[in-house]
């Protein structure tokens, strides 16, 4: 799919990120700064000048000019290269094709790199493409870099969707940051018990003091934000015996 940045005509690229490669990995004319990007450590070369020009991340990191001989190389070992190569991508012809399984590492990128208009290509793109299987990593990038609509979305999809999403590996991968607004949330469309399963199932891996704290402030509604607020149930809770001695009435 390819995204059209916000200013200039878009232009004709390459069907697939994949052959962007051969562009960058070897010495392009004139160009004067190699990068060794990722874990697989890909070389990547560029033009120093254009880069800085286009993004003030790399005016920063690349502001010294090399001097004589070879220049070492520039290491940026935390961004996957594909990610990396959809940047190159995007600062050197302003346009990007978007991949679905590769597009929250650019969105991450575009965020560490101060790139709004390409951060805001990415929201969109993400938005379009949201499923069950993407959803929760989705949402984790959204609460790590604090992208508060692209969270509120999220979160709005997996009260639709909640159920398939509890089953994905996704979700016994949130931080606990990420999980707590869903255990607070009284949309979720699952039963009160089938969502214990769940946060047991996260519990093995993530934390669980922020289990019993978030089960606290919805269940009982204790704390500062809530306090002597009534208990309710939530959404998909289905109705039970012990309900007629607590005041649950369903939203």
């Amino acid at each position: 799919m390819e995204i059209k940045a916000q200013s200039g005509q878009s232009l004709e690229l390459h069907p697939r990120l994949g052959p962007l490669l051969p562009w960058f990995s070897a010495p392009l004319s004139h160009s004067d700064v190699r990068f060794v990007v990722g874990q697989e450590r890909q070389e990547v070369f560029a033009h120093r000048c254009l880069l800085a020009c286009r993004c003030n991340f790399f005016q920063r990191l690349l502001g010294q000019e090399p001097g004589p001989g070879v220049p070492s190389p520039v290491v940026l070992s935390t961004v996957p290269a594909e990610a990396f190569l959809a940047v190159l991508e995007f600062l050197y012809t302003n346009s990007i094709k978007l991949q679905r399984h590769s597009v929250l590492e650019v969105l991450t990128a575009a965020v560490e790199y101060g790139l709004e208009e390409l951060r805001e290509l990415c929201l969109e793109f993400v938005v379009k493409v949201l499923d069950v299987e993407l959803v929760c990593e989705a949402l984790q990038v959204a609460v790590t870099f604090g992208l508060g609509p692209l969270q509120e979305h999220c979160i709005a999809f997996i009260e639709a969707h909640s159920q398939e999403t509890l089953r994905t590996r996704g979700f016994l991968e949130l931080s606990a940051p990420a999980l707590l607004p869903l255990l607070r949330s009284d949309n979720l469309c699952v039963d009160e018990a089938e969502l214990v399963l769940a946060a047991r199932s996260w519990a093995r891996v993530g934390a669980v003091e922020q289990i019993v704290e978030a089960w606290k402030c919805h269940a009982l509604r204790r704390g500062d934000a809530a306090r002597d607020a009534p208990c309710r149930r939530r959404r998909g809770t289905l109705p039970r015996e012990h309900h007629r001695f607590l005041d649950l009435p369903f939203k």
